[in-house]
């Protein structure tokens, strides 16, 4: 079938997605924002549909808990977010994919380091978190991961990329997710179409400011949109599967008002006031972070 088969091998968001629908606070053309909320609890009545799951990240999340706040909704959630930032589970959908496409940038981009004798900057995406810099920083081997939850120094850079050159290395590796702030602790952001500010350009930032310091030829690459298609990781199609199978089954139980979780090995549920407005972030002093300075990445001026 559909489901069982050619489903799992399609990539990205393949239902469809759009990140401005918030039903509470609806845009509109005037640029003002309107609660809609009720049209959608009418239109889902009148559409005979009989109950929701709702696939998102922690901006869904907020909503689902919002509607089941309102009621008249029978509705269930799975995290689903190559951020990995939904809290109470320890995988979203979505996760592990976008990782092994950032692992496999960092293994295309060491040997073009080490022939041409550079410093590559790794920009991958990561908003508020960075589960997928620190994760593909430490299976990739770089040199510093700079994630939004530790602050660090160029000083700091700088004397890591002096400590790989003093091993006689004459390239170094750097991972930084796309949320990391400058030094002095200022967003990076570009302007869009609108008007609306993006997050993106720290790697072209780091760039500018390292290259008079370490006096070494410095690149970067931008990950992007990459990591949010192509075909789904054989992980990540368990654990989606996992979850439309425990979340069907809630909604047959009448179990609503919960999220699908993934902890410890095992498909849990959780109510989804415990997860809407919270953010599942890295532990600065947590075994990750302490993997990574225990392998002599340097990742910030925390935790020693």
């Amino acid at each position: 079938s559909l489901v069982t088969g050619d489903m799992l091998r399609l990539g990205g968001t393949i239902l469809g997605t759009i990140n401005k629908g918030d039903p509470f606070a609806y845009p509109m053309p005037d640029g003002t924002t309107k609660d809609r909320s009720q049209e959608f609890v009418d239109g889902y009545r009148e559409l005979g549909i009989e109950a929701l799951i709702v696939i998102g990240g922690d901006g869904s999340m907020r909503i689902l808990n919002n509607l089941c706040r309102k009621g008249g909704i029978p509705m269930v959630g799975i995290p689903k977010t190559i951020d990995n930032d939904v809290a109470c589970t320890d995988y979203a959908i979505g996760f592990a994919t976008a990782l092994n496409v950032a692992g496999e940038a960092i293994d295309r981009l060491a040997p073009t380091a080490a022939s041409h004798h550079r410093v590559m900057i790794l920009e991958v995406m990561g908003r508020d978190v960075g589960h997928i810099a620190i994760n593909a920083g430490i299976a990739g081997g770089a040199d510093v991961v700079l994630i939004p939850e530790i602050p660090y120094s160029l000083e700091g850079i700088a004397k890591k990329i002096d400590e790989v050159r003093s091993e006689g290395r004459n390239h170094a590796l750097l991972v930084v997710a796309e949320g990391c702030k400058t030094e002095k602790g200022e967003a990076v952001t570009t302007i869009q179409t609108g008007g609306e500010n993006r997050y993106g350009g720290i790697g072209q930032y780091l760039a500018a400011r390292l290259g008079d310091v370490i006096k070494a030829e410095t690149r970067v690459t931008v990950l992007g949109h990459v990591q949010r298609g192509g075909t789904p990781s054989m992980r990540d199609r368990v654990i989606a599967s996992a979850f439309g199978v425990y979340a069907v089954d809630l909604i047959s139980q009448g179990k609503l008002g919960r999220m699908v979780a993934w902890q410890h090995g095992q498909v849990i549920d959780v109510p989804i006031t415990d997860v809407a407005g919270v953010t599942r972030a890295i532990d600065p002093y947590g075994t990750l972070a302490q993997t990574a300075r225990g392998l002599g990445i340097y990742i910030g001026e925390m935790g020693g």
